[in-house]
């Protein structure tokens, strides 16, 4: 649980006692390997997960077999704590990578949020924190075009990763083939391939097998008019 521990002390002062009931939950550790579902959509939920290593992401789809990733998830974050209340989820959740995830039953989770009110607390911040995600990237969908879409992913990954030491700010790995990135971004495969192209061109970033490197981070934050606000990473109090 270290990766999960840095990424909630990025924002929040967590003590011992909390640390300790934090290391607690878990009652498994799980593995599964690239492209597997690790929750299927309408599907009686009793555990949530927090990913340790690895890369995954939420996606609707429609009968063609057309989908929308609507979010990335990386090492230290909690993938379907809404499971909790939810008790189902609206969207399937798969992995790009092989993942390492911790099983939380949502037994502990009930108990938590008796007993360690502030606690629950931190846990209702992140998932409002993947709501203003959401937000930035129906954004992004509705009203960016092409190349600024992905110019804002870029720098939003790279300032999420850079919380858990998963990127030095030039660097990070990103296991998406180009037909994903499209699913991301809402676009083709072609138009894809082209605006990944037009970045590389310009000296702004490159992505290249499963590593993008940004050569320009100032001009690549300027195209994207990128504003990290929507991620709270400043430090936060309850």
């Amino acid at each position: 649980m270290d990766v999960h521990l840095k990424r909630l002390t990025s924002r929040f002062e967590i003590n011992a006692e909390e640390e300790r009931v934090i290391r607690s939950l878990p009652d498994a550790v799980l593995e599964c390997a690239a492209d597997e579902t690790i929750v299927l959509a309408g599907v009686a939920q009793s555990y949530s997960r927090i990913l340790l290593s690895g890369v995954t992401g939420r996606h609707k789809g429609l009968k063609n077999g057309s989908r929308q990733i609507t979010e990335l998830n990386f090492a230290g974050d909690p993938i379907d704590v809404h499971s909790f209340t939810l008790k189902r989820l609206d969207h399937d959740i798969v992995s790009f990578s092989q993942c390492t995830f911790a099983r939380i039953p949502h037994q502990k989770l009930w108990e938590m949020t008796e007993r360690y009110p502030r606690l629950a607390l931190i846990y209702w911040f992140g998932t409002n924190l993947d709501a203003a995600i959401h937000r930035e990237w129906e954004l992004s969908l509705g009203k960016r075009r092409a190349i600024v879409r992905m110019a804002h992913m870029y720098c939003e990954l790279n300032a999420r990763l850079q919380i858990v030491g998963l990127s030095d700010g030039r660097q990070f790995r990103l296991p998406l083939n180009q037909a994903e990135l499209g699913e991301c971004l809402g676009t083709t495969v072609v138009h894809t391939n082209r605006t990944l192209r037009q970045l590389r061109e310009c000296g702004l970033c490159d992505h290249r097998g499963d590593i993008v490197t940004i050569h320009d981070l100032a001009k690549l934050s300027a195209l994207a008019e990128f504003d990290p606000a929507y991620l709270y990473l400043e430090k936060q109090t309850i």
